[in-house]
């Protein structure tokens, strides 16, 4: 055969073998839109209740861990507890942001039974953050409805890129703040302590990055694969990390756990890092009066109000917390600003052009919910 001929056969089995190969690969990112309705399957349940609690489990949580469980006791009558194997002790080691996270979820669930005509109880039960059951709700049918428009909570979702450097303008921080008190405490871009919560967030997320016990507990969330997203339901997938097209495309089909340890990963996560604080309209800092599991889930009710008002401005906002992960940095923060009261959340927060589509995934409500 002679060597031309032989080469273009050898060029098209290659072709082909490519082909075949892109065709039988991963394509698209897996986002909430591909996964079934949240209360599918099988469950005791009634349906107002599948929806309500549905409805809650779309707030947000550290590395979308959704590190809520619910034990139901009769109709209308749930235990809201604490689901110790979605803890994050690397970076959150007395699961402060644990209850945070359900905190948030407290919040929608008020939010979307209200908005189905139901009036809300709650009882704390909790006497730390460790304690697997933190409120007690009932729900009964409201005299006097609050009505809530429950697509705002469908609709919330972490924005991380594309932010416009447009100072937040006082009356839409004030409109998403109004319920807050004195717990808030916004930095605007002209301002030098902007600049140097910009400079410690890069600092701060250096620090954790490099930290192994860190970057294993990301690592083990991390869901690359549409197979892996769709089989959890939770964690950080391509779509949620705003990672799009090819790169994407790679990421899913030749990236694992073990990749995330990499050098060359955790360089392209800093310098993202980097390129994210070097734009937005402004830092929002939520502190508290104190450190307590009942002030903890209330403080995380306040961030769900401001994030679930923050759309119709055309605000998003992206939590970046690595400056409270790091004892090194925490202190720096506590020092610098002087503030005598704990902070929660640090808020990176920006106007955009257009507001996307949520996509991170949830699990389906019967696989939180237990009877007891």
């Amino acid at each position: 055969m002679k060597r031309r001929k032989f080469l273009a056969i050898a060029g098209g089995v290659t072709a082909v073998a490519g082909a075949v190969a892109y065709l039988a690969s991963d394509k698209k990112n897996f986002e909430r839109k591909h996964q079934l309705p949240g209360n599918s399957g099988k469950t005791l349940l009634q349906q107002d209740e599948a929806r309500i609690l549905y409805l809650a489990s779309l707030a947000p949580s550290g590395h979308n861990t959704q590190p809520w469980l619910v034990k139901y006791v009769e109709p209308y009558h749930w235990i809201i507890g604490n689901d110790k194997s979605k803890w994050l002790p690397a970076v959150d080691p007395l699961q402060r942001e644990t209850v945070l996270s359900i905190g948030a979820f407290m919040q929608n669930l008020e939010y979307a039974a209200n908005s189905m005509g139901y009036a809300c109880a709650f009882h704390l039960l909790a006497g730390s953050n460790q304690d697997e059951n933190i409120i007690e709700v009932k729900l009964s049918k409201a005299s006097k409805p609050a009505p809530f428009d429950a697509q705002k909570i469908v609709n919330r979702r972490t924005v991380r890129s594309n932010f416009l450097s447009q100072e937040i303008a006082k009356p839409d921080l004030e409109n998403l703040t109004s319920d807050c008190g004195d717990h808030i405490h916004f930095l605007s871009p002209d301002s030098k302590q902007y600049s140097w919560i910009n400079e410690q967030t890069i600092e701060a997320n250096r620090i954790q990055t490099y930290r192994n016990e860190a970057q294993n507990e990301l690592a083990d969330w991390m869901r690359f694969s549409s197979k892996e997203a769709s089989a959890n339901g939770d964690g950080l997938t391509t779509a949620s990390m705003e990672i799009q097209g090819l790169a994407a495309w790679f990421l899913r089909n030749f990236y694992g756990k073990k990749d995330v340890l990499k050098t060359s990963f955790r360089e392209k996560g800093l310098d993202k890092v980097r390129e994210q604080v070097a734009v937005s309209g402004g830092w929002l800092l939520i502190s508290s009066k104190d450190n307590s599991t009942v002030t903890l889930v209330e403080t995380g009710m306040m961030l769900q109000r401001i994030l679930l008002r923050s759309r119709e401005k055309m605000i998003a906002i992206h939590p970046m917390t690595q400056i409270l992960e790091e004892k090194e940095t925490y202190d720096r923060l506590r020092t610098s600003f002087g503030l005598s009261d704990p902070v929660q959340f640090i808020l990176r927060m920006g106007y955009l052009k257009t507001y996307p589509a949520p996509v991170s995934l949830r699990r389906p409500v019967t696989q939180f919910v237990k009877q007891i």
